[in-house]
């Protein structure tokens, strides 16, 4: 039951689109896997946060989770993994879901 004086219960959904709870899973699933540091995470969208807000971005949730994706980006960076590679990995996933079924999991 919603309660109003719960931060931790909001009134609407969070989130707009599936792909910005998945990115914040991505970031957790990779602080709670040793991959990168919770202090890393919080650095790293702090910048690209205060980089939305030095080229005027709106505050609105799409800039919120823009920053959350270039964070991430910046961080596989940071771990050795190239722009060229995230790419050639997109394109797999990419492909790997136009053949899947739907309502089948998406494997690589």
């Amino acid at each position: 039951m919603f309660r109003p004086d719960d931060p931790l219960d909001p009134p609407s959904p969070v989130f707009d689109e599936p792909w910005q709870a998945q990115a914040l899973a991505l970031a957790a699933g990779l602080v709670r896997g040793g991959h990168i540091t919770g202090s890393a995470w919080a650095d790293t969208l702090g910048a690209e946060l205060k980089n939305a807000e030095d080229r005027g971005a709106p505050d609105t949730l799409q800039t919120y989770y823009l920053a959350v994706l270039s964070a991430l980006e910046a961080l596989t960076e940071q771990a050795g993994i190239s722009p060229d590679t995230r790419q050639i990995r997109r394109a797999e996933w990419e492909a790997a879901y136009l053949r899947t079924p739907h309502g089948k999991p998406v494997t690589l």
